[in-house]
């Protein structure tokens, strides 16, 4: 059997290490959500989302499921393989690695959620599908590179499956739905045109990227990559401890993030920076609280702390500001002005209660 030449390894990317850290946090908690990049072409977007995907090890799908779904869990596998374990049918295993799978810029609705055969559904009662990308990303990766210049309409497609974990397909008052658990990832170049604001809000976390400027760090680059080139599998090995290092804290950090604590004084915190930010609703709240969570069990912790959640605004809130086109502010700068002010909030201490007979005044009304 040919071996597949290995994809160049996450840990030997240098820099983006926002980009990065998105893509790993989606990976310990795939429920926060899409993950948009915005930023030039050439800064190893798709390189990074492969390698991540090739970090971990292989996952266990039915065998001949088209679906690939989970053998060990009932609750996420498609009507033929729940059908078939209900029977008391022992299902047949194989392991298989994660899958990236690519969304073409010419993609058409029926390539991305898969087509139901209505004659033969008419004709002989039997739903016959052919499943499309949706299924095929289904326990992998949903890559859509230049989102922004997709279809409105497609892109809701994604968003809606990604949220769900379910795709549905209705043709002429017949419906099918099978399982879509993908980690949704979308790249754009702002240059080429903007995604709307309220397809923006749909990705939880968005990481910005640009060419490397430092010379010596642009000189890495091209080493690391002329050296992938000319001996893959030896270039692999080379990091292999490095990446198994990163596997085992990610696989760690996915059994851990369940049971972290979040107190509600942390909910508190994290609800004033969105409505500091102008948020509109309860998506960036929700993103930030689980993004938070996952950085703590990254970092080995039991509870989520500030720290967490700070790091965590600078991921979500920056696509969903409102920023005005006159303003030079960049998005980063006024998140962080955003922080320092909900902070200074925090510090500043709460005025007494005026006593009893006296007239508290307005520090900010000059009273003649």
């Amino acid at each position: 059997m040919e071996l597949s030449t290995p994809v160049f390894p996450f840990t030997a990317i240098v820099g983006q290490e926002e980009m990065k850290q998105a893509l790993v946090l989606s990976l310990i908690s795939p429920d926060i959500g899409g993950v948009l990049i915005r930023g030039e072409r050439g800064t190893g977007k798709s390189t990074a989302v492969r390698a991540l995907a090739s970090l971990l090890p292989p996952i266990s799908v039915v065998a001949g499921c088209s679906f690939r779904c989970d053998p060990a869990d009932e609750a996420l596998m498609c009507h033929e393989c729940l059908e078939r374990s209900h029977q008391g049918e022992s299902l047949a295993e194989v392991q298989e690695p994660m899958r990236v799978v690519d969304l073409p810029l010419g993609a058409t609705e029926e390539m991305v959620l898969g087509t139901l055969n209505i004659e033969q559904a008419v004709r002989q009662g039997e739903k016959s599908f052919e499943p499309g990308l949706l299924a095929r990303a289904h326990r992998g990766f949903l890559y859509v590179d230049e989102v922004n210049l997709l279809p409105d309409h497609l892109v809701d497609i994604l968003l809606d499956a990604a949220a769900m974990g379910v795709n549905v397909v209705e043709r002429e008052g017949i419906s099918y739905s099978h399982p879509s658990n993908f980690i949704l990832v979308g790249t754009m170049n702002p240059d080429e045109g903007e995604l709307r604001p309220q397809l923006q809000d749909r990705f939880a976390l968005c990481a910005a990227v640009q060419g490397i400027r430092d010379e010596e760090a642009r000189g890495l680059v091209v080493t690391r990559r002329l050296a992938f080139e000319e001996a893959p599998r030896a270039f692999a090995e080379k990091w292999a401890d490095k990446e198994r290092a990163l596997a085992r804290h990610v696989l760690e950090a996915k059994e851990k993030v369940v049971s972290v604590d979040l107190p509600d004084k942390q909910i508190s915190f994290i609800t004033r920076l969105a409505a500091a930010a102008g948020a509109d609703g309860h998506r960036a709240d929700i993103a930030m609280a689980k993004t938070a969570k996952a950085m703590a069990a990254y970092g080995g912790r039991n509870g989520v702390t500030r720290q967490e959640i700070m790091a965590a605004a600078r991921l979500v809130l920056p696509h969903r500001l409102r920023l005005d086109p006159a303003e030079e502010t960049s998005p980063l700068e006024k998140i962080e002005q955003v922080l320092e002010k909900v902070r200074e909030d925090d510090e500043t201490p709460p005025e007494k209660p005026a006593a009893k007979g006296e007239v508290k005044k307005n520090p900010k009304v000059q009273v003649h």
